[in-house]
């Protein structure tokens, strides 16, 4: 299967964020609430993305985090919106996540922020 065929598993909802780069509506996700210790994945294909001790409540909408774990995203520019955005995807399925901006809290100044919908919760 490529990056770009939808995959039965996964909702509509997920395969078109995923696999057509879009976005899910803003505070529709649970995981926004979520504040156990765990680890955040790809749906897609398992991937660990994030630590739970990097998430932090940013206020905009979709769960954010500050840091990634090593390794695990590739980066692109978006010019979707009439002004450049970095866009990151996952590096082994390709599926796309969200956007990196640079308003994010120390130590990293960072926010990944990322449609909740492409992630699944393991508590610690």
């Amino acid at each position: 299967m490529s990056k770009n065929d939808w995959d039965p598993d996964l909702t509509p909802e997920q395969n078109y964020i995923l696999k057509q780069e879009g976005t899910e509506p803003p505070g529709s996700s649970s995981l926004i609430k979520e504040q156990r210790d765990g680890s955040y994945h790809c749906v897609g294909c398992g991937t660990k993305l994030f630590s739970s001790d990097t998430k932090f409540d940013s206020g905009s909408g979709w769960p954010s985090f500050f840091e990634s774990l090593p390794n695990v995203f590739e980066e692109k520019i978006d010019l979707n919106i009439g002004y450049p955005r970095t866009e990151y995807h996952c590096k082994k399925c390709g599926g796309h996540h969200g956007h990196l901006f640079d308003d994010g809290p120390k130590p990293t100044g960072k926010r990944y922020c990322n449609n909740g919908v492409c992630l699944f919760f393991k508590p610690k």
